[in-house]
């Protein structure tokens, strides 16, 4: 039977360590049902998933859990998790309900959770949901039992929705576009736009049957887009992932774009426009090189912990509108509620338009920084925070960032999944960052 995960955008958990079983999902959609109808009255609740084949099940489970709490159910199907969003909200739905392991394997799914506004739901109403699921369901009576339906335009919706997040005359006539949709919840969508916006496309791994999802393609396996752009003379090269939240490109040449530059053609373009509000966000992971090219232009740039969930805080926090990680997800505030690979990518394009240049050349306004990292595995029972604070390890950071100057930066940091201390160096030098950050992890091991 399929594993679940609950990450930030959802009920918590780790990956693969919780079987998933129909009755906990009926369980989890009737304590939705009833915490949403709680805060925001008996309506309706959005369902969409992609397109694995657990999602068959695990839909029709949280369907008949939420009516049995006296919530309607509206159906999506399979639609990328930023489009249940989106509908949410549009939709005047009391909540969104995504079913989802976005880049897992196939045997993997999770569940994801949106407010009615189309945001992540308050940490209040998720610990509410977590309580409830320790409590014995309460069907209400017969009379106050929900109905469903299904929204049968859910993708046509959502993409004009994408086509709007464009200025209105502009279009991509004359621009060869790849696109891999990781046999995964874009795989109707995302060609759609792209065709409708006039580009000429080439799609691969858009036939999903359940079981490919992620399966050597998509974001996280980019080599068959790379040789698809470089075969027929594309463009650019778009690849998403299993549910469509991120996005990683390939240029002309058929280099890999990640995330961090994608952030930076998209806050570099704004800026020279004049239309760039604030600055920008990005994580303790993103490239140095990233945090350099936006100071030499004069935005502001902070780093937030790893995770969507602590991007979107920061920018709220700074009232900014831009932020992401460098796997691929990445915010546009003033576009949409969250990270929408489809919508990310028609950015890029549009600023490649606006600019009259090739992706290639809009990315090497930044340069990337050779990084390094090395996991140190701890005994069981450690105290990783402890060692990282212990004199020699400080020492031995404190030796490595004189050594790095202004062109590079250390980190240092337990990790939050497994028991490892991540040690990671970055900078100019390639001999000088693989060095220094052997040395500290040489000085972890040996206080260990």
């Amino acid at each position: 039977m399929s594993k679940a995960f609950f990450g930030t955008d959802g009920i918590r958990g780790a990956v693969g360590t919780e079987p998933i079983t129909p009755k906990t999902i009926v369980h989890l959609g009737w304590a939705l049902g009833t915490v949403i109808k709680r805060h925001y009255g008996k309506g309706s609740v959005l369902v969409g998933k992609d397109t694995r084949v657990s999602g068959y099940l695990l839909e029709s489970a949280m369907e008949a859990g939420l009516s049995s709490a006296g919530m309607d159910v509206v159906m999506l199907g399979p639609l990328p998790t930023p489009a249940i969003a989106y509908l949410t909200q549009t939709a005047r739905a009391n909540a969104g309900v995504v079913i989802s392991a976005s880049h897992n394997h196939y045997s993997d799914n999770g569940i994801k959770f949106f407010s009615p506004n189309g945001t992540k739901i308050s940490d209040e109403v998720q610990a509410e949901i977590e309580q409830l699921m320790s409590e014995d369901m309460t069907v209400v009576e017969s009379k106050e039992l929900g109905k469903a339906h299904r929204m049968d335009d859910a993708v046509g919706r959502y993409v004009e929705f994408c086509k709007g997040t464009i200025p209105r005359r502009m279009d991509f006539k004359g621009l060869k576009v790849a696109l891999d949709c990781a046999n995964g919840a874009a795989y109707q969508s995302a060609p759609a736009a792209f065709h409708e916006l006039g580009a000429d496309i080439e799609v691969i791994n858009n036939t999903p049957n359940g079981f490919n999802i992620n399966n050597d393609c998509g974001s996280t396996h980019i080599a068959g887009l790379q040789k698809l752009v470089l075969e027929q003379a594309c463009d650019v090269g778009i690849a998403f992932d299993g549910d469509a939240d991120r996005v990683l490109m390939v240029d002309s040449r058929g280099d890999v774009v990640d995330g961090d530059q994608l952030l930076f053609v998209i806050a570099d373009s704004l800026k020279k426009q004049g239309r760039l509000k604030g600055g920008v966000v990005g994580t303790l992971m993103s490239n140095f090189g990233m945090e350099k090219a936006l100071e030499r232009r004069e935005i502001p740039f902070v780093r937030a912990k790893v995770g969507d969930r602590y991007v979107m805080q920061e920018l709220k926090s700074r009232d900014w509108l831009i932020g992401g990680e460098s796997s691929g997800h990445i915010i546009c505030l003033d576009k949409t509620t969250t990270g929408d690979g489809l919508v990310s990518a028609l950015q890029v394009l549009t600023q490649m338009k606006f600019m009259q240049k090739p992706l290639h050349e809009l990315a090497a306004e930044m340069q990337m920084y050779p990084q390094t990292m090395i996991n140190v595995k701890l005994p069981q029972g450690t105290n990783a925070a402890s060692v990282c604070e212990l004199d020699a390890v400080n020492k031995a950071v404190n030796t490595a960032e004189l050594a790095l100057g202004d062109t590079g930066r250390v980190l240092l940091r337990p990790s939050g999944t497994e028991p490892v201390i991540r040690v990671m160096v970055e900078g100019q030098k390639a001999d000088l960052v693989d060095s220094t950050c052997e040395q500290i992890a040489e000085a972890v091991r040996l206080q260990l």
